[in-house]
């Protein structure tokens, strides 16, 4: 969430961020912020004034008992029980105003940086760039759900009958291609430097607010309410909690994690030609990137997290494009965020395959991450994270681009992780 001081010394510059996200009522939502914060420090002041008269009283009281002035102990006293009233008083006003301005910070989205472009819909996102090689396909290509269904490799029928929609069943050949791009996506992120986590597949609600997944206003989590658990919707959530509550030693940073994990997100809302087969997905598996940084170097860790991305998608020689998103379009955490998108020459669109992000503090100020800097001062650290990649868009872009009369041809980097060369 965004600290106080920002919020207080840099004013203008916080409400004209969120009127670049579309928040709406920016202006009244950050007086009210700083109204409530006044109010906190008033009544922080008046509490430890009281607090420091209740020690004068305390000390007055020893030296009266000595000098046996036990009438004046008695007035001493009285004077006490009044301040100790007071006390309690300003405690709890202190406390209200705290709980409430907190209340309200953690529906305040992160504001963008200034590279961010205006817009409110993914159609006023810009193109950054484009690469790789589109695909010529003849009249009468399939779109990756038949192609599922004509070589055995989704079953989709199958998920419903077992869960519901939006859970398919890999089978065969299909599951391999699972696999084999999870291990490909895994040792490219290990050759990058990144050490791998394997994390749960539930948090706490602590681990939600930590990261912004909660307070969930669209309701796009899975909730375990028995227990007061989620379901992750993506690794980011267990991964950057590693560093909640802890401060780090700048010799640490860059933190470099990346781990495989089912995420499950209710997409609720989704519906038409869009979300057909692998297009958008309850449960699916993703690899993610996670960096933990310094203010200072956070930028370049984007930048090398980006070109980490458009590596994985060369080498599996498909079409893409890099998007800067705009302000309206962007996740509510982020300050800087890039999507990639992988062309599908069967469905003749453009399909999401990973956000790139960039949170500045945002993150780490609700997590309490922190490190230690070379003069022994602690400061808020920076925190990125990224898909590399999320498989069901791959899956179905690699399917529809790569079918030949003979079968779909594998990629050559996924060959030894596939053990075959085309789907017949």
């Amino acid at each position: 969430m965004l600290t106080i001081k920002v919020i207080s010394q840099e004013t203008e510059k916080v409400i004209k961020g969120l009127e670049k996200k579309h928040f709406k009522n920016a202006k009244e939502t950050v007086e009210e912020i700083l109204k409530l914060d006044q109010e906190r420090r008033s009544a922080q002041a008046e509490l430890d004034s009281a607090l420091a008269q209740s020690k004068q009283c305390a000390a007055k009281i020893g030296r009266l008992m000595k000098e046996q002035a036990l009438d004046e102990v008695e007035k001493v006293k009285e004077e006490v029980a009044s301040l100790k009233e007071q006390t309690k008083d300003f405690q709890e006003k202190m406390d209200a105003a705290t709980a409430k301005m907190q209340e309200i910070l953690y529906t305040i989205p992160n504001i963008p940086y200034d590279e961010v472009p205006e817009g409110l819909t993914a159609e006023d996102n810009v193109i950054e760039k484009e690469g790789g090689d589109m695909t010529s396909l003849p009249e009468n290509a399939l779109p990756h759900w038949e192609l599922a269904k004509k070589y055995d490799l989704i079953d989709f029928d199958l998920g419903v009958k077992i869960t519901g929609a939006g859970f398919p069943v890999y089978k065969g050949k299909g599951a391999q291609l699972q696999r084999a791009l999870i291990n490909f996506f895994l040792d490219e992120a290990r050759k990058a430097g990144y050490t791998e986590i394997m994390p749960p597949t539930v948090v706490n609600a602590a681990s939600g607010y930590g990261t912004g997944q909660l307070p969930d206003k669209e309701g796009q989590m899975y909730h375990c309410g028995l227990d007061d658990f989620y379901l992750i919707p993506t690794a980011e959530v267990p991964v950057t909690n590693i560093y909640r509550d802890v401060i780090l030693d700048e010799k640490q940073l860059p933190i470099k994690n990346c781990a495989y994990t089912q995420c499950f997100r209710r997409e609720a809302g989704s519906y038409g030609k869009d979300v057909r087969g692998l297009n958008r997905l309850h449960e699916f598996s993703k690899v993610e990137i996670v960096r933990i940084d310094t203010p200072e170097h956070s930028k370049e860790s984007h930048k090398e997290m980006l070109e980490h991305v458009e590596g994985l998608l060369k080498k599996l020689e498909l079409p893409y494009r890099i998007l800067r998103l705009c302000g309206g379009d962007m996740s509510f955490t982020a300050a800087l965020c890039f999507d990639f998108e992988v062309y599908s020459e069967a469905q003749k669109r453009w399909l999401e395959v990973s956000s790139v992000s960039n949170f500045d503090n945002y993150q780490a100020n609700r997590l309490k991450c922190r490190y230690r800097n070379a003069d022994k001062k602690t400061e808020l650290c920076h925190t990125l994270n990224g898909s590399a990649l999320a498989l069901p868009r791959i899956v179905a872009a690699l399917l529809e681009n790569n079918q030949t009369p003979e079968g779909i041809r594998i990629p050559k980097a996924l060959v030894p992780y596939c053990g075959f060369d085309i789907i017949d």
